[in-house]
C-alpha cells in the first residue's frame, strides 16, 4: 500500500488550494479551466470544507441553491458574467435570465448529479453547533426537497422512477463511452463555429474533441431554444445513468436524516430511496456484472463497462452488490489498476488512460468507491489502499483533475478543488 503523506503537509496544501479557488461565496473547480460555480463540484467541495471551515461549507451549498429555478432544478453552472469569455458556452449562450422560471443569477438550464442533500447532512453532522447557529438545515431542507421533486416529476422520462439526463454534461461524465451511441445520432456542427477556451488551459488530447463539442452544443441549443422545458420539448438525448440515480437515492437517505433532525416525517424520503435503489435493477447487466445506462429513446441498455456502473455500491441493500464487487476487484478495474479506479474497463478496445472520462481515474469516483466498499462491509484493505493512494497522488501531483490509472501520472488541470476537498475528507476520517 502507498504510504500516507504527512497529515500536516496534505492538510496545508489542500486548504491552500481551496483558499486560492475561493470566489467570495463559492469555490471554483479550478480558476483557469473552470471559472464559474459547478453544481456537483460544490457538493464534493463542501465534504472537505466541513472539516476545516464549516461556515464556508454551508455557504458553498447555499450558493449553488441560490441558482435554483422555480421548478426546483439546481443548475449545472452559476455564471460569473465578468468571465463570460473564459468558458464556453457561457451566460450569453444560455440567456437564462430571459426565462420567467429562472433565477436572477445567470445559469445554465442543465443540471448535474444530485449530491447536495448528502453533502448538506454531512456538513451538519460534522459540526452541529455551527449548523444550528446558522439555522442551516431549516434553510436548505425545503430547497433540497424541491430539487428532488423536480427530478421525480420532470425527469422521469422512462417511467420507472429513475431520472434521465438530457445532455452528457448533466451526468458530470461528459465524454463517457456510455453516450457514444446516442451522440452518434446527433448532427455534426461546423467545427469552426465552436469556441474552445478550455484548450487554453488543458491539452487537447485530454479533452473531448471539437467534433464531440459540436454535438454537445447542438443538444444545448435545442434545449435552450425550447425554453429549457422538460415537459414540452422533444429531446434527442435521453438516458438513465447509474451514478446520477445512485447519488439521488443516497441524497434521499440524507434528506430522511435531515427531516428527522427537524422533527419532520422522514418516511417519504426513505420510500423514495428504496424505490430508486430497486429501480436501478432495470440498469443491471448480468454479463458485465455492473450497472449500465439505458437509452430511453430506444429502450436499449448501453453495454459499456464504466465506473458509473460501480458507483451504486454506495447504496445499502443493493441487489447485485456481490456481483458488482467482483467486477470492481477483477481484471477490468482494480486487479490491474495499481493506483485508483479507472473510469472505463482497462480491457476495452477504446480505453484511453489520459482522455477525460474514457479511462482516467478520477478522485471523486475513487472516493465514492471507497465509500461504497465501506457501506458494503467488503474489501476493507482495498478501501484503505485506495484512500492512501488518493491522498498521496493528490499531494504529489499538485491536486490534479485526474490521473492515469496504470501509472498514476497526472492529467487535466492542477489545483482542482474537489481533489483537494476529498483528500482532506479522507485525511480527517483517518485521524
Amino acid at each position: 500500500m502507498t504510504a500516507l503523506p504527512a497529515p500536516t503537509a496534505l492538510s496545508t496544501a489542500a486548504v491552500s488550494v481551496l483558499s486560492k479557488n475561493w470566489a467570495g461565496s463559492h469555490t471554483l473547480p479550478a480558476s483557469g479551466l473552470y471559472p464559474h460555480q459547478w453544481s456537483w463540484d460544490s457538493g464534493f467541495i463542501a465534504l472537505g470544507l466541513r472539516h476545516v471551515e464549516p461556515d464556508r461549507a454551508q455557504q458553498e451549498l447555499e450558493s449553488i441553491l441560490s441558482g435554483q429555478w422555480d421548478d426546483g432544478r439546481l443548475p449545472q453552472i452559476i455564471y460569473d458574467v465578468s468571465r463570460d469569455d473564459d468558458y464556453s458556452p457561457g451566460a450569453s449562450f444560455w440567456r437564462s435570465t430571459d426565462l420567467p422560471a429562472a433565477p436572477v443569477v445567470p445559469t445554465t438550464g442543465l443540471i448535474q448529479p444530485p449530491n447536495h442533500a448528502w453533502a448538506a447532512w454531512e456538513v451538519h453532522r460534522t459540526n452541529p453547533a455551527a449548523s444550528e447557529r446558522n439555522d442551516f438545515l431549516p434553510r436548505v431542507y425545503p430547497r433540497l426537497v424541491a430539487w428532488h421533486e423536480y427530478l421525480a416529476t420532470r425527469r422521469n422520462r422512462g417511467g420507472r422512477g429513475l431520472a434521465s439526463v438530457i445532455h452528457p454534461w448533466e451526468s458530470g461524465m461528459d465524454n463517457s463511452p456510455l453516450w457514444d451511441e446516442a451522440l452518434a445520432r446527433i448532427p455534426d456542427t461546423p467545427q469552426h463555429t465552436i469556441r474552445r477556451p478550455d484548450l487554453l488551459h488543458a491539452d487537447a488530447g485530454e479533452r473531448p474533441s471539437t467534433k464531440e463539442y459540436g454535438r454537445y452544443f447542438w443538444l444545448a441549443e435545442q434545449y435552450r431554444d425550447h425554453g429549457c422545458d422538460d415537459l414540452g420539448g422533444k429531446d434527442s438525448f435521453v438516458l438513465e445513468d447509474p451514478t446520477f440515480n445512485a447519488l439521488w437515492a443516497q441524497s434521499e437517505l440524507a434528506l430522511a436524516l435531515i427531516a428527522a433532525a427537524l422533527g419532520k416525517d422522514d418516511s417519504g424520503h426513505l420510500a423514495r430511496a428504496q424505490t430508486l435503489t430497486d429501480a436501478l435493477e432495470h440498469l443491471y447487466d448480468d454479463d458485465l456484472g455492473l450497472y449500465v445506462a439505458r437509452d430511453v429513446t430506444t429502450g436499449a441498455l448501453v453495454r459499456k463497462p464504466t465506473i458509473s456502473g460501480i458507483i451504486p455500491l454506495i447504496l445499502p441493500g443493493l441487489a447485485h452488490a456481490e456481483a458488482v464487487l467482483a467486477t470492481l476487484m477483477g481484471p477490468g478495474f482494480l486487479a490491474a489498476a495499481p493506483h485508483m479506479v479507472p473510469s472505463y474497463d482497462l480491457r476495452a478496445p477504446d480505453f484511453e488512460p489520459a482522455q477525460y472520462w474514457r479511462g482516467p481515474a478520477w478522485f471523486n469516483m475513487t472516493w465514492l468507491v471507497i465509500f461504497g466498499l465501506r457501506v458494503q462491509g467488503a474489501h476493507s484493505a482495498e478501501a484503505d489502499r485506495l484512500a492512501a493512494n488518493l491522498q498521496s497522488l493528490a499531494l504529489e501531483h499538485g491536486f490534479p483533475e485526474y490521473v492515469d490509472p496504470l501509472t498514476g501520472a497526472p492529467h487535466g488541470t492542477r489545483n482542482f478543488s474537489w481533489t483537494a476537498a476529498l483528500a482532506l475528507d479522507l485525511l480527517h476520517r483517518s485521524v
